[in-house]
């Protein structure tokens, strides 16, 4: 896992340095005459067309060998190390704790080992919101040429260290697990606990779990030839297979959120990236960690059975998704961007056929409608740049970039006569910032209340099945969520975000980028409705 981890950062040293689409061109420089304005007018062409004629070739040149970059290969080999790293983790963590701890424990321990793995995304996120906060290239160039801020949309964070980080970190931790002996005395409370009878509800042929001398050292082939007939016997298991397929649906909710949550916060709420990645680590995580603990807790106080177990798995997840489900509810308005959202007069909103960049109070200028360089103007609305904007001069302050004389604030605003703006999209009003409250507190509730009923769940799995099949059962039931969630959950959850892009970004050689727009109310709805689909399946696996 370390080394996997630390791998994935190699492209970082091999690749050549960050270049972004400098302002400098927007803002003259101490001592010098005023740069060429945003607005490249009719009037003033001959100066231009060639300053982007050799921007054109010097694009084309750097796009020879783009293409066939191969710093994927890292990346890729990276994930493989980590994959086999963390795979005996929970199938061989959890049956070592189940087989040595009694039966009234084993909850408990479970849960604190749940619990801790929980609490490290914890400060993954909150170091990922450290490292979006620092350049890309930092350590490799001066910080003080860098003209671009974290709020940026053209800002690239480091996000090569925090992997390096957790890489080292990774190695640290492989250290205690080679003090661990290889076997354990069993604890007499569960050779002669009475759940037997409890298990035959659910065992059709229960055996006895007792250790031969030689079990440690079975050999592959028998392994091998036990692996059939092994796999046959979890199949025809009804509840564990109830369990699996609603654990898959499940998780295939729970990916597809986690992966996009921080996008989700940044469009809905006009969050920034870093802001977001720190609201999860410290809000949301926590949470699920204290319900993940609260779980094993109620588990031993109260020692529960299996078929309390079940009851309480069923209803934290049933009310739970209802919670879940109610977080669509709280969003707000899209963001008014000329052309876009509103039209250039900001009176009214553009439908779909509609939309335009291009306007009469922008006529005169030769702009780029595939660049996204917001500005926000004085007037509230968002320009996707300031030559759409038909602003005319520019100055700096700091890091801040101020557009004058911009025709189309003006046209928006003619009575105001304050015809400016400022590099950076507009803040949405407070009342969406009063919404992001109200987010925040039911999806702490939501997370608290669906992570409750995980150590119930995993309990229920253990006890499901035949003792000597449980490390087994549970490196099928790793596989299955990995393969059928972790890897089609953020595609399928993609493709369905990515159709309600309003506008999309475009890489250096030409070919298309990142979504920077999307419509709010497009994006909230076809995640609510994926999320029904695979909520209300999830619920009627986990009834039945």
């Amino acid at each position: 896992m370390g080394f996997g981890t630390m791998l994935i950062a190699v492209p970082q040293f091999f690749m050549e340095k960050y270049s972004y689409e400098k302002y400098e061109r927007y803002s003259p420089s101490s001592n010098v005459t005023p740069s060429i304005s945003p607005c490249y007018l009719e009037s003033s062409s001959p100066s231009p067309s060639s300053i982007l004629g050799k921007s054109q070739n010097k694009i084309s040149h750097e796009c020879v060998g783009d293409s066939s970059s191969s710093m994927w290969v890292y990346v890729f080999l990276g994930n493989l190390l980590r994959g086999l790293g963390e795979t005996p983790i929970q199938p061989l963590g959890i049956a070592y704790l189940d087989d040595f701890a009694s039966e009234d424990n084993a909850a408990f321990y479970i849960g604190c080992v749940q619990t801790v793995a929980i609490i490290g995304p914890i400060f993954g996120f909150l170091l990922g919101s450290l490292c979006a906060k620092l350049y890309v290239d930092i350590g490799f160039v001066n910080l003080d040429h860098i003209t671009i801020t974290p709020k940026d949309p053209q800002w690239v964070g480091a996000w090569w260290l925090g992997y390096l980080i957790a890489g080292f970190l990774s190695l640290l931790a492989a250290v205690p697990f080679w003090c661990l002996p290889k076997t354990l005395p069993r604890s007499q409370s569960r050779e002669n606990s009475g759940s037997t009878s409890e298990k035959s509800k659910f065992i059709d042929d229960p055996i006895h779990y007792q250790m031969a001398p030689g079990d440690d050292k079975m050999k592959i082939m028998e392994m091998a030839k036990d692996f059939l007939p092994s796999l046959k016997t979890l199949f025809r298991n009804p509840v564990y297979i109830l369990y699996l397929c609603a654990s898959t649906v499940q998780f295939n909710s729970l990916f597809g959120m986690v992966t996009y949550k921080p996008k989700y916060i940044e469009q809905q709420y006009g969050q920034s990236s870093s802001k977001a990645n720190f609201v999860i680590g410290l809000i949301n995580i926590p949470a699920v960690a204290l319900g993940i603990f609260s779980g094993g807790i109620v588990m031993k106080k109260f020692r529960l059975g299996i078929c309390e177990a079940t009851k309480l798995y069923l209803g934290s997840s049933v009310f739970g998704y209802l919670l879940f489900l109610s977080l669509f509810a709280l969003g707000c308005e899209n963001s008014s961007v000329a052309g876009l959202t509103v039209s250039y007069q900001g009176t009214k909103p553009v439908s779909y056929h509609e939309r335009a960049l291009f306007s009469d109070c922008n006529s005169r200028c030769k702009c780029s409608d595939s660049k996204w360089e917001p500005m926000c103007g004085d007037n509230g609305i968002t320009y996707v740049s300031a030559c759409l904007a038909g602003c005319q001069s520019s100055s700096r302050s700091g890091k801040n970039i101020i557009f004058s004389n911009c025709t189309c604030v003006g046209f928006a605003a003619p009575k105001s006569g304050n015809w400016s703006g400022m590099m950076g999209r507009c803040q949405k009003d407070n009342g969406c910032s009063q919404m992001f409250l109200y987010f925040l507190v039911i999806s702490v509730i939501t997370s608290y209340t669906l992570s409750l009923g995980g150590i119930p769940g995993y309990i229920l799995l253990l006890r499901c099945i035949q003792p000597q099949l449980k490390s087994f059962a549970l490196g099928i039931y790793t596989l299955a969520v990995r393969v059928l969630a972790g890897i089609p959950a953020p595609v399928y959850f993609g493709v369905l975000i990515d159709t309600s892009c309003l506008k999309w970004g475009f890489k250096k050689c030409g070919s298309r980028g990142s979504c920077r727009l999307y419509d709010s109310h497009a994006f909230r709805y076809s995640a609510k409705h994926t999320h029904v689909a695979l909520c209300s399946y999830s619920s009627f696996s986990a009834t039945s």
